[in-house]
């Protein structure tokens, strides 16, 4: 019998960012009992690097913004295969939900007049974005944080959970490890909501913290629930470059929003060259009116450097590709040339983007107010993720619930910037209150024993090992080169042909993967035992690209360039069969009512 320390709650959340902190405080608001589990101490999740701001059609910068406009931005940026009922509920519910953090002690900057100042960002049609200078995602943090230690909540930090149990079906309770000692937690509940972040440790270059190993996307598979949408990987265009100890960390699209530019190595705005027939009526035409824009003139339309993410990246590795790159294989951002605009541009930039400017200061060796970034794409965001319920955000288990980038739906085929953050407030509030409903309105769960001993072998096989699959290090190196360089940014079914080939290579040597030592703070057996799920989630996003054939937001087949009308209409759900292989079906959107249509023409 495995030794394992066992504890009860009424609602297991496990992932302690935006979506898991505030899906916690609403279900202990609820007055049920709460477990909170964390991969790292908690206050450490990867929302700490959201910088540029949250989304919410509060409308203090420009009057004219609302729940409508931002709905269809996200629906337009999404390429409409959206879940519309959450894209709906999420504009509505956004400017409330900060109005709340600001409540709880948040700090945001101000307007002259006092009120939540607002940000330009990529995709959307006004000023949208709430923040907190370059920092915004820390500061939702330590307001989470804060509000939440005064609501009985149990936190259990420094665990990564390893499976999912059910009980007829249903939702049962969790097993997890403290990844200190190695000891195993049983962790009864009936109903557990994952908030468990995105994939982005599956490639060689990401933005993503080393917690971001798809964990929640793989336990909710194997648990039985559909997964959707993993085909739609973002490729952030403006990662560091150089030196390559910091290759693929963020550079906030704030710099852009504040007025940054994209150059190549001739010295040419490249952006202007390449403008989406449907972005082009609300696209600057002159980089004087592009200029205006950022500087809050309500006539002038946005600039090109601000059009969505999954088309930026795209330009910038087409100027590199054809040899306009900068010297280290990305472009130039250059926010320095204000300078010629602002006679105070040195003070204005390290006010509005302090943490750009140490960061580059003190990683590269670059002042960032005389000088311009090398700048490229990093993996940085998964759209797809577990299948949900709009409203109530419960998967295809009963009893378990997704909020926050492990969930799907909200973004479609490309998130917006800034969206996150405002989804992980009103999906993780809304994870939180249902949730605590399940408890209540269905019977007991059990977890058999048996389930728990299998487990718990499985996690310590490592131990037992001889190693002829190589080290875990050696195998999850080979797994990310493989997805950098075959299900990357550009895709074709040939070499997505040979991913597939090379992880079920992986996957054989994952099996023989051996660890030496033991429990005690071992790292080499958290990254043995993260490979299983990076090897689920890289399958899932393989085949589901392969299956989509066509181009559409942050999906793009070389091979199969253009849209396809018809690719508007499903999305792609990956399931586990019964013979343990995935399965790929195409689900039909659900029809969007004829009110939320007319929205979207009229913001046209």
């Amino acid at each position: 019998m495995p030794d394992y320390q066992t504890f009860d709650h009424d609602v297991l959340v496990i992932g302690a960012g935006g979506a898991g902190l505030r899906a916690a405080v609403a279900a202990s608001a609820a007055g049920v009992k709460v477990g909170l589990v964390c991969k790292s101490l908690l206050g450490k999740a990867h929302t700490v690097m959201a910088e540029g701001g949250i989304a919410a059609s509060l409308a203090n910068v420009d009057s004219r913004d609302n729940w409508q406009v931002h709905f269809a931005d996200t629906m337009r940026g999404g390429q409409y295969i959206n879940n519309w009922r959450m894209a709906e509920l999420h504009a509505k519910e956004a400017p409330e939900r900060v109005r709340e953090l600001e409540a709880w002690g948040a700090l945001f900057d101000r307007t002259p007049d006092g009120r939540i100042l607002q940000r330009n960002f990529g995709g959307h049609k006004y000023p949208r974005l709430a923040h907190v200078g370059d920092r915004t995602g820390l500061e939702m943090i330590r307001t989470l944080q804060d509000h939440s230690i005064h609501q009985s909540i149990d936190v259990h930090m420094e665990c990564t959970v390893l499976r999912l149990f059910t009980d007829g079906g249903r939702i049962a309770g969790a097993l997890g490890y403290d990844r200190e000692r190695g000891r195993f937690r049983l962790y009864r509940s009936r109903a557990v909501i994952l908030a468990t972040g995105g994939v982005g440790r599956a490639y060689a270059i990401t933005s993503n913290s080393w917690e971001y190993t798809g964990d929640g996307h793989a336990l909710a598979y194997h648990a039985g629930a559909a997964l959707q949408d993993m085909e739609f990987v973002q490729f952030h265009p403006t990662g560091m470059i150089w030196p390559p100890s910091v290759r693929g960390i963020l550079v906030t699209e704030g710099v852009r929003g504040e007025g940054g530019v994209l150059l190549n190595n001739q010295g040419r705005r490249f952006m202007f060259d390449d403008i989406p027939e449907n972005y082009r009526a609300q696209t600057a035409d002159s980089e004087d009116e592009g200029w205006r824009y950022t500087q809050g003139d309500k006539n002038a339309r946005r600039p090109p450097e601000l059009l969505t993410r999954d088309h930026v990246a795209r330009c910038i590795r087409r100027e590199v590709a054809e040899g306009r790159g900068s010297p280290h294989g990305g472009v130039f951002l250059d926010i320095s040339w204000i300078r010629q605009r602002l006679p105070n541009a040195r003070e204005h930039i390290i006010r509005k983007l302090p943490s750009m400017y140490h960061q580059f200061k003190q990683l590269a060796d670059i002042d960032i107010t005389t000088t311009p970034m090398e700048v490229g794409p990093t993996t940085h965001y998964i759209m797809g993720g577990i299948r949900v319920d709009g409203d109530s955000q419960m998967s295809t288990v009963p009893g378990l619930f997704a909020a926050g980038e492990c969930a799907a739906g909200l973004h479609g085929a490309n998130r917006l910037g800034g969206n996150s953050l405002s989804d992980l407030l009103v999906f993780g509030k809304r994870a939180g209150e249902y949730a605590a409903r399940f408890p209540r309105e269905s019977g007991a769960a059990s977890i058999d024993p048996a389930q728990v001993e299998d487990a718990v072998r499985q996690a310590l096989a490592p131990f037992e090992r001889t190693g002829n699959g190589g080290g875990p290090y050696q195998v999850q190196h080979d797994l990310q080169q493989t997805m950098q360089e075959l299900v990357g940014i550009v895709r074709t079914a040939g070499e997505m042909e040979r991913a597939l080939d090379r992880l079920a290579q992986l996957k054989e040597r994952a099996v023989g993967v051996g660890v030496p030592g033991n429990r005690e703070y071992n790292p080499g057996w958290h990254t043995a035992l993260d490979l299983g799920n990076l090897l689920t989630v890289s399958e899932a996003i393989t085949r589901a690209a392969l299956e989509r054939r066509e181009s559409r937001g942050g999906h793009f087949r070389e091979d199969c360039p253009e849209k396809d009308p018809a690719g508007a209409r499903f999305n792609i759900v990956v399931r586990k069969g019964a013979d343990g292989r995935m399965q790929l079906t195409r689900e039909p959107i659900a029809e969007m009512p004829a009110e939320l249509r007319q929205v979207i023409e009229e913001q046209k």
